[in-house]
């Protein structure tokens, strides 16, 4: 009987193309009109380590990983047991595996799945010293049988196949095409049905959470990005850097992140809508720059795709653990905004957002994405919905007057004329200042700019776009980022076994949109927060905001494993 949804692990060692077969798979199916979502495991080595992809493709839109996975493609067994604990099997799995690519690892073996044999490799030909060429794309080759077993149908699979190769070389292309149809062919003798439900006739757009950010930028107004690599926010910026040089803009790849963010103020500071990318660690080193935006009232964008920590953590694995750094990172009163999108389809529009918010405010604006969903791949459809387009205030004061940067008055966004405008200079400056930008050091005057910058996030109106909420019920879930998918599915979940539950996905995380919250957690009776890091930051920045009551619940552990709606469930009840 066709089912809704089909989830399929592809894994092997490091170049062995487990992530080519999952986005194979994932981007046939998106043409096939299937909604989906790609996660990645892999080690911190280039090559030689062990990866899987983590597939699920569905006839409705799906942004939550499953509790468990129906299919489990062993490209080959090597160093496969890393990942056993991350890819929950049963007995109602299967994996399938070449008998020639020896023995099923043991922690794989451990879930009794179904053993289904199928022989990937392929030695047409001997080489040197008898020993056989695999001139068959293994990966290819079981990324076809798998779209085939699912009922995608092959077309839309040798064309995913085109995308993908994009213009290799032809021996290259020849061999994955012929890998596609051997695999197309050999699907037809495995015993699974496993076959998905047709699809809506609409192809779906593919597009990933680092990716979808990017866009988003631009589409705000970004024209300069200083940054320094780190995993596993670099893709976003290799995706970004030709991009931005066909508007006009430019990505400088700077000696540190210390550099990079300074760049950024600097950008700014001349009257270019700036951003940098980073994470855990990079933003630990931004801090002191940041704490310098804040006091000079210079607007960028600071994107956090977090990762594992502290320190070097997991590189290549997800957290949630830089809430306390992103709300609360620096020295003295340094009010910023912290965003956070509710899924990979929502990384445009917050990304867009925090351009605006940040440009219109004269503030920064750090946007926390996580590894789960930055560097998952989705199939989703469009996303329309755009939030209002805000710009820097330039316009200074009358002509003749002393131009006051800084005045304090009714409106604490004051003017920022770009540099060089006659009549209008102004200093952005870190130290304590007056009106005009001149440091000082009263008390009065200190006071009187820490409240002026502080009353510009009071003023912050979000509308719609501090969060998003999802059923109804006494219990409310509440939760950010790479949760939301999960907690989303957990109270559907609930609902249908009788206990009605909402969820609330905190879109804006600082200044928490108190009055927007409170109204979403009317009438519930038990309030969880839900957030994968040890030491509940998103929880206790609620309470100590008044956020929620303080019989709320805290449901909190650190990464890497993601949640799952099955573990969700367990805790409520």
């Amino acid at each position: 009987m066709p089912r809704a949804s089909l989830s399929v692990v592809f894994a092997g060692s490091g170049g062995s193309g487990a992530m080519t077969a999952g986005m194979l798979f994932l981007r046939a199916a998106a043409r096939a009109g299937y909604y989906g979502m790609m996660t990645q495991l892999f080690g911190p080595q280039v090559r030689g380590g062990e990866a899987a992809a983590l597939v699920q493709v569905a006839a409705r839109p799906t942004d939550s990983p499953p509790d468990r996975y129906d299919l489990f493609v062993a490209l080959d067994w090597e160093k496969l047991d890393q990942f056993a604990p991350e890819i929950p099997l049963d007995q109602a799995s299967a994996v399938i595996a070449d008998p020639a690519s020896g023995t099923m690892s043991p922690g794989i073996a451990k879930a009794n799945a179904r053993l289904v044999p199928l022989a990937m490799a392929d030695p047409a030909t001997s080489g040197h010293h008898g020993k056989a060429e695999h001139v068959r794309r293994t990966n290819v080759f079981a990324a076809a049988a798998i779209c085939a077993l699912a009922g995608v149908a092959a077309d839309h699979v040798r064309a995913a196949l085109a995308d993908i190769l994009g213009t290799k070389l032809p021996e290259v292309m020849r061999a994955n095409a012929a890998s596609l149809e051997a695999g197309l062919e050999a699907a037809r003798a495995l015993e699974l049905d496993v076959a998905l439900a047709p699809p809506a006739k609409s192809a779906r757009w593919l597009i990933s959470g680092n990716e979808a950010v990017a866009l988003g930028a631009l589409r705000g107004g970004v024209r300069f990005v200083g940054c320094y690599p780190i995993t596993p926010a670099t893709d976003l910026v290799e995706w970004l850097a030709p991009q931005l040089l066909k508007l006009g803009g430019r990505l400088v790849l700077a000696e540190d992140e210390l550099a990079s963010i300074n760049m950024v103020v600097g950008a700014s500071f001349g009257g270019t809508p700036s951003m940098t990318v980073t994470s855990g660690p990079g933003l630990s080193l931004m801090v002191e720059t940041l704490g310098l935006a804040v006091a000079a009232e210079i607007p960028l964008v600071v994107v956090d795709v977090m990762r594992a920590g502290p320190s070097t953590g997991i590189p290549s694995k997800t957290e949630q653990s830089d809430v306390n750094i992103a709300v609360h990172g620096g020295h003295g009163d340094a009010p910023r905004v912290v965003l956070a999108p509710t899924s990979v389809a929502d990384c445009l529009p917050t990304a867009e957002w925090a351009v605006y918010l940040a440009e219109s405010l004269q503030t920064p604006v750090i946007v926390l994405s996580d590894q789960a969903m930055g560097q998952a791949q989705a199939a989703i459809d469009l996303p329309l919905e755009r939030p209002q387009p805000l710009k820097r205030r330039l316009n200074g004061a009358p002509s003749g007057a002393l131009f006051k940067r800084y005045a304090i008055g009714d409106d604490p966004v004051t003017p920022m004329p770009p540099p060089g405008t006659a009549g209008y200079q102004w200093v952005g400056e870190g130290l304590t200042h007056n009106e005009a930008g001149i440091p000082v050091s009263g008390a009065s005057a200190h006071a009187a700019q820490i409240r002026k910058r502080a009353r510009k996030l009071d003023q912050l109106k979000s509308g719609s776009w501090w969060g998003e909420t999802f059923g109804e019920g006494d219990i409310a879930i509440v939760t950010f980022g790479s949760g939301v998918g999960a907690a989303r599915e957990a109270a559907r979940r609930l609902a249908a076994g009788g206990r009605p539950a909402r969820m609330i996905a905190l879109r804006q995380i600082a200044p928490v949109p108190l009055a927007e919250l409170r109204r979403a957690l009317a009438g519930a009776k038990q309030v969880f927060v839900l957030e994968q890091n040890h030491g509940a930051q998103l929880f206790h920045h609620l309470l100590g905001q008044r956020a929620i009551a303080v019989d709320a619940h805290s449901i909190a552990r650190p990464g890497p494993l993601p949640f799952r709606p099955a573990e969700i469930v367990a805790h409520v009840a």
